[in-house]
């Protein structure tokens, strides 16, 4: 809900009278300008310069006056800019224009983010150059993270923008109490975090993102629950990965909704480890056409499952998990463990050495990157021996 306006406290003597110096240096020429320009910073800021200097860094003061206004959402008084722009170039020996304190604070402001109290993008983007050139020059890892807020636009269609904005905060203050104090977080856009991890190798920033994942989902289902609100992640590792910012930005990006898609399409039909597994209905009729689990036939091309073995086009993409831990423990082989080659909305392909043992039905716990460990119950689609010999077993979800 809009809050009432504020009254703006009335300008200062100072400010009206700067307000006036602009309009009427405007009216000058070039060379009458830069002249008293000279005499205005030499009385007001002890400083001397060039006529030309002069002119320069007047320019930028108007420049950084326009840029504060815009990230403040609000007008900045002149002499605000003239600190800033003086005391960046080490030429403010003498905070004469305003208080110091003063200064600081708007200089706070205008790098962090109302609503979340993170530092914003600009900042964001400041921090990354420094960062990769502190990595570059110590030879460290450097992990770039981008996160979101999956499913935040259905709490502000269902509950309300306020509500919207407690999932932002509640995500803020997760990562805040969950990062180390080398670690940055920054709010980058309306609902994407971004993560600045010195000396972290790919699993390490993995591991601190499930654990940050963690902490949301258990502290947003005391808001609300019934949507599941959660924080997918992408991450990208300099050098590993990419040298350049924007390269490594793109491939976080890029991991972010792979991840997202493989989570939308596992969340619908997975069950969570802590639920109870209803038996299976014999009423009920199979939504998928039943195989031969034996039977061993060459794929159809490009999607990974034999065209013998369905009767209707695949409807969702696999996710390949290739390069990644994930594992499927299987509690019905005393434990026995499977990699997981991918993972798509109707089941799972598991890479084995060999599938005898393996009954037509059985009971898994996937170990996937994206997702907490999760109970399922599995049944043979099809079956096809890979070029390292060992045999891909392609599995369908049972609800």
């Amino acid at each position: 809900m809009p809050q009432p306006e504020t009254p703006r406290p009335p300008a200062s003597t100072e400010d009206s009278f700067f307000d006036l110096l602009v309009d009427t240096l405007q009216g000058l020429d070039e060379s009458a300008r830069a002249q008293f320009l000279r005499q205005f910073f030499h009385t007001t800021a002890q400083i001397e310069l060039t006529d030309k200097q002069s002119s320069e860094y007047w320019e930028e003061i108007l420049r950084r006056r326009r840029e504060l206004g815009e990230g403040l959402g609000r007008r900045v008084s002149l002499r605000t800019a003239m600190v800033d722009v003086l005391a960046s170039m080490n030429f403010l020996r003498v905070p004469i224009l305003m208080e110091y304190d003063e200064f600081k604070k708007l200089q706070i402001n205008a790098a962090t983010d109302a609503l979340t109290g993170l530092y914003n993008r600009r900042l964001f983007d400041e921090y990354c150059e420094k960062e990769l050139n502190r990595a570059k020059r110590y030879g460290h890892n450097l992990a770039i993270v981008i996160l979101d807020l999956h499913r935040l636009k259905e709490v502000n269609d269902r509950f309300g923008h306020l509500e919207g904005d407690q999932a932002l905060q509640l995500a803020a203050s997760t990562l805040r109490k969950t990062l180390r104090a080398s670690d940055f977080a920054f709010r980058i856009g309306g609902d994407e975090f971004s993560l600045l991890l010195p000396q972290t190798d790919p699993e390490q920033a993995v591991t601190l993102c499930r654990r940050v994942r963690a902490l949301y989902e258990a502290e947003i289902h005391r808001l609300k629950g019934d949507i599941g609100v959660t924080l997918d992640f992408g991450v990208a590792v300099y050098p590993l990965d990419s040298e350049q910012k924007s390269e490594l930005m793109s491939l976080a990006d890029k991991r972010l909704y792979e991840l997202k898609h493989s989570a939308s399409a596992a969340s619908q039909r997975v069950i969570p480890l802590d639920s109870r597994v209803p038996p299976e209905n014999p009423r009920q009729p199979s939504e998928r056409p039943k195989v031969s689990p034996s039977q061993t036939v060459p794929p159809s091309a490009g999607s990974g499952v034999p065209s013998s073995q369905r009767t209707e086009q695949r409807k969702w993409e696999r996710v390949s998990l290739l390069g990644t831990k994930a594992h499927a423990i299987l509690t019905d082989l005393g434990q026995k463990s499977a990699k997981v080659i991918d993972l798509s909305y109707g089941g799972v392909a598991l890479a084995l050495e060999k599938i005898d043992e393996i009954p037509n039905q059985f009971n898994a716990v996937l170990h996937v990157p994206i997702l907490p460990p999760v109970r399922v119950i599995l049944r043979k689609a099809y079956t096809l021996r890979q070029d390292d010999g060992r045999i891909r077993l392609g599995c369908s979800f049972i609800s």
